[in-house]
């Protein structure tokens, strides 16, 4: 397995990592807890290290099965995971707020290390900027949780780049984890610059487009009715269809490497930076398998020119989220 360092942090985690978010919420009902704890050893079996998890998937019961699962494995893996909503300890109700006071991220990081069964979270990322907690009072209690011994690295998601320089600043960021593939390259603006800039390492979620650049979904493609992809604009049936043109391209380009649109996918992010580490996620070992293929695709420049000259030439339709969660982005 080939491995890479998250900026300049030397947390060495496998070049690509395991998003677990979908083996319990967020893509329709939640799998079979033994099933995704054999697919998560199957994933470690193969070289994969790094594993992905936060208290808001189920909540709470994604942290607990990524525990059950690594725990024979503790020393031999990275494990990150999430706080910033608020979330009722006793219930798992969300108000859907952000919460990021610093007592509460103490009180998270207390309770994720007791249902993951490890005494220090190895990666512990703000989900989501709180506008009402300054990010410097975040990246102090972070800075406090790694003085305790209960941190060891301290990440941002879906951060602006003015809120990742201010948190790097108090606290070294190791990583910052957004949306990013050729489905969404929208941090290429700012986002990239900055973290090469100050040395941090970048961890995009959803790769695949959250399933779409894999070709296997189109307009008649039903979504479970708990799947998040219903209430996504890109998904809706008018711009699913505009939107193929995107998949076309990149089947076409499999199509001539002898690979899948999936792992052309995954191959383009990982030829962006040596210091990005994808974490597609998934709940069928074929496509563990399939994603992990995605290491042996040599793209050349003359490929990676061509794709994005293409891709240049797209008007993708629709909003990557609902509107509720993309104002919970960027800040």
């Amino acid at each position: 397995m080939q491995t890479r360092t998250l900026g300049n942090s030397e947390l060495d985690v496998s070049a690509l990592g395991l998003g677990c978010m979908g083996m319990s919420s967020g893509y329709g009902p939640p799998a079979d807890k033994q099933q995704m704890i054999a697919l998560i050893r199957a994933a470690i079996e193969r070289g994969v290290t790094f594993f992905d998890t936060a208290e808001v998937y189920g909540p709470f019961a994604n942290e607990e099965l990524v525990g059950e699962a690594l725990a024979p494995f503790r020393d031999q893996v990275v494990i990150a995971t999430k706080f910033g909503f608020d979330i009722d300890p006793k219930t798992g109700a969300r108000s859907g707020d952000a919460d990021s006071r610093p007592e509460h991220i103490k009180a998270v990081a207390e309770a994720a290390l007791k249902r993951l069964g490890i005494d220090v979270i190895d990666l512990f990322y703000q989900h989501r900027v709180d506008p009402a907690v300054p990010i410097e009072e975040v990246a102090g209690a972070i800075k406090d949780l790694i003085k305790a011994g209960k941190v060891k690295h301290f990440g941002l998601s879906e951060a602006g780049a003015q809120t990742i320089r201010r948190a790097h600043a108090v606290q070294s960021v190791t990583a910052v984890q957004s949306e990013y593939s050729l489905w969404w390259r929208q941090p290429e603006v700012e986002i990239l610059p900055t973290l090469e800039e100050l040395g941090i390492g970048f961890v995009p979620f959803s790769p695949l487009g959250a399933g779409f650049l894999t070709g296997k979904i189109d307009t008649n493609t039903r979504f479970d009715k708990s799947d998040f992809r219903n209430v996504v604009p890109r998904f809706a049936p008018e711009a699913m269809q505009a939107n193929m043109a995107l998949v076309d391209l990149v089947r076409s380009v499999a199509t001539r490497k002898g690979a899948t649109p999936a792992q052309i996918a995954l191959g383009w992010l990982l030829a962006q930076k040596p210091w990005i580490v994808p974490i597609p996620g998934t709940t069928k070992l074929h496509r563990l398998e399939e994603n992990l293929g995605a290491l042996n695709i040599e793209l050349t420049a003359d490929d990676l020119k061509e794709i994005d000259d293409a891709a240049s030439k797209l008007s993708l339709q629709g909003a990557r989220l609902p509107e509720s969660a993309l104002a919970m982005t960027g800040r």
